[in-house]
């Protein structure tokens, strides 16, 4: 599931900039660093808890019947966050029960399918693409223009199309190309959209540091934290789909 989260993110952002601060704005909570680590803090110490129940539902060869529920919900989340992002303090709490115990369900699947390593595989290189694309922002070694915005958000909206659309014409038992396939056009797409998460990443840090310097309102720490716990969670997707992939080769 992609993220389509920051759009309307960088929008509210351009409303934000620009005006001359009042007594009252200067009195009023703004969104900080330590607001939006505080705010992540709090979903990861609610997804975790999620996930490690989603886990246990999970048996060999059978899936939760709850696990399609909990996939409407989450997508449900992710648009209505987009939509509605003063909502955030709100629906990001809700996506990190519902969206925890689905990558929990999801994770033992996999695990009962291709074996043990596969998940902490696909948690470390997770972890470690997050630190990667971090690295890489603080030091500027990619900026984050107008153009790569532009382009990563339109990419995105792409393939939050086509997977909704995949899902769509999978309760009619049709099945999309390139999404389950593991053949090159399969590892290659799979590839494709976890660079595309990855930049998704470098989009997130960009709407902390421009929402802070803009002195965005406090609502903002929930809305960035909620646009990254979604990005992560969409990248940790499609890095454990792409090493399912390479398994069954």
């Amino acid at each position: 599931m992609a993220n389509p989260v920051l759009t309307r993110g960088f929008r509210q952002l351009d409303s934000f900039s620009g005006n001359s601060p009042t007594q009252t704005d200067i009195d009023a909570e703004r969104m900080t660093a330590a607001g939006v680590s505080r705010s992540a803090l709090i979903l990861l110490a609610i997804f975790v808890p999620a996930a490690v129940y989603g886990w246990t539902q999970v048996e060999i060869g059978e899936f939760p019947g709850w696990i399609i529920v909990a996939l409407l919900v989450g997508i449900g989340a992710v648009i209505l966050g987009a939509v509605k992002p003063q909502w955030t303090p709100v629906i990001g709490p809700v996506y990190a029960i519902v969206e925890g115990a689905l990558v929990g369900a999801i994770s033992h699947v996999y695990q009962n399918a291709y074996g043990v390593g596969i998940v902490p595989n696909a948690i470390m290189a997770t972890f470690l693409t997050v630190i990667v694309m971090a690295v890489l922002y603080a030091t500027r070694t990619i900026r984050v223009t107008e153009r790569l915005r532009s382009v990563v958000i339109g990419a995105t909206m792409a393939i939050f199309v086509f997977y909704m659309l995949s899902l769509g014409l999978s309760f009619f038992n049709v099945t999309m190309p390139l999404v389950w396939d593991a053949g090159p056009l399969g590892i290659l797409f799979s590839l494709a959209v976890i660079v595309l998460a990855a930049f998704n990443l470098l989009l997130d840090f960009d709407l902390i540091e421009r929402g802070v310097a803009a002195g965005a309102p406090a609502w903002m720490n929930w809305y960035a934290a909620f646009g990254l716990l979604v990005t992560v969670v969409w990248l940790y997707l499609e890095i454990l789909r792409l090493l399912g992939k390479l398994q069954r080769k």
